[in-house]
């Protein structure tokens, strides 16, 4: 079993088992639909239809972003999110939600509602994104260094997702710099831009050498965390598309001579990051084909292959646009493509999931339920119990919160321990969970249930030693 080690306080809560939460994790349903949309503006060749059928892609992302963002304001679980050291990660997919529908706002809503009103809702919904954005890449790793504790192997690529919202807000404010007030708040714009570019580039450069560490010197992640290398590719692919369109917008507000600067800044080092990304891509590619053969169950995790493939388009469509090589006309086009084979994919198997959990709540799981009982099945029913006890005098521990997810990524339910330290779970329908303690430092631990009906999982808290 994997464990990884962590520290976390909340307020007690109720002993109760409840229905799944929407995880912040599916926002990246909302970037990777939107992506595909605004890739196809960029792409350096045309298609017919493309067009409108990216308009009608960008309108279905819109629509997702008001329904995952009504859902998850009403359940109020923000700060059970944030006490989980994994689940804390993915608070960077909502900003990047928010920019990537504001971005197609843009450059494809115009068509829709007009120029003038595509701009006040993109400028609406970068303001909103950037600031969030900005709170989320200082908030989380705050509190991965004062509230959180890792172990060795603890880093994926999730870790990314705090720090690449503000590369996203660089490469879609330069979409908005040419329509700011002239003189010094369209330069406040564009600086600000590249230093948000250079906030997250560095982070993100950081994260990645954490996560190379960590596949070098442990064994290779599993399962549902690996889609979530891809993420490092989305990230170096961003970075390479707000170099690009930072510099396209430069001459609206730098001096001719600092404009020059830009455009080499873009070109090269945008080929130097491109390399790095296309390396990082094969990386990906062959873990996860690794992974496919051993069993890759669908959890939200698997829209990190969209948006980064996506990113891989827009960073390739700067610099055929800035070079006007063949090379890169053709390898955008053959990314696109390849992005909308696997949009298509997640989208079905996220819809199916989707359709799964509404038909549990609409009563169809206690219907069978209800059969097993009539016909006396009683090991229909799984039970996980255990015991909460401290590391150094297995003195049980109550009042530990313990929350169970399922593979998704979702809560399945919350409990207090007892005094005697100990919590169950009952009429679990899956066999794989994810079990996180609360109340030390806490300590999660991904187990597989083996089906006899009655499971015992112990767990052991200790704080570290100063």
């Amino acid at each position: 079993m994997n464990c990884s080690p962590c520290a976390a306080r909340s307020a007690p809560t109720a002993n109760r088992t409840q229905r799944p939460l929407l995880a912040p994790s599916w926002f990246a349903a909302v970037m990777g639909t939107g992506i595909v949309a605004n890739a196809a503006v960029t792409l350096p060749r045309s298609f017919p239809g493309l067009r409108t059928a990216a308009l009608a892609v960008w309108l279905g992302a819109a629509l997702l972003l008001i329904l995952l963002a009504l859902g998850y304001l009403r359940q109020r679980a923000l700060r059970l999110h944030a006490g989980d050291p994994v689940m804390a990660q993915f608070f960077g997919a909502p900003p990047m939600a928010l920019l990537t529908v504001g971005a197609g706002a843009l450059l494809l809503g115009r068509r829709l509602i007009g120029l003038e009103a595509a701009l006040d809702v993109d400028w609406v919904l970068w303001s909103l994104g950037t600031v969030l954005g900005l709170v989320t890449s200082c908030t989380v790793p705050y509190l991965m260094v004062t509230r959180h504790r890792f172990g060795p192997d603890a880093a994926f690529g999730g870790w990314l997702m705090p720090v690449v919202p503000p590369m996203v807000s660089a490469a879609t404010g330069a979409l908005l710099v040419p329509h700011a007030p002239a003189g010094q708040p369209r330069l406040a714009l564009l600086l600000g831009c590249y230093a948000m570019l250079g906030l997250g580039l560095v982070a993100a450069l950081l994260v990645l050498a954490m996560i190379y560490g960590r596949l070098v010197h442990h064994e290779a992640p599993t399962g549902t965390v690996v889609p979530t290398v891809w993420i490092g590719v989305g990230a170096l692919g961003q970075s390479v598309t707000a170099l690009g369109a930072l510099a396209t917008v430069s001459p609206s507000a730098l001096p001719a001579s600092y404009v020059r600067g830009t455009a080499v800044f873009a070109l090269l080092g945008g080929i130097v990051v491109w390399g790095f990304a296309m390396l990082w891509l094969v990386l990906a590619t062959a873990l996860t084909v690794r992974t496919i053969r051993a069993g890759l169950p669908f959890a939200p995790t698997w829209w990190s292959f969209i948006f980064p493939v996506g990113a891989c388009v827009t960073a390739t469509g700067v610099l055929a646009v800035r070079t006007g090589s063949e090379m890169f006309v053709w390898a955008a086009v053959v990314f696109y493509a390849l992005l909308v084979v696997a949009w298509v994919v997640v989208a079905a198997h996220s819809l199916r999931h989707a359709a799964r959990h509404m038909w549990r709540r609409s009563g169809g799981g206690h219907a069978r339920r209800g059969v097993a009982e009539a016909e006396g099945r009683l090991d229909e029913a799984t039970v996980l119990r255990g015991t909460v006890r401290t590391s150094t005098d297995g003195r049980p521990i109550s009042e530990a919160r313990i929350t169970l997810l399922d593979p998704a990524g979702d809560v399945v339910g919350t409990t207090l321990t007892a005094e005697d330290g100990s919590y169950s779970f009952t009429d679990l329908a899956g066999d794989r969970y994810t079990v996180v303690a609360a109340g030390y430092p806490a300590r999660a631990t991904v187990l597989r249930l083996d089906g006899s009906g009655q499971d015992v999982f112990d767990l052991t808290l200790a704080y570290e030693k100063a």
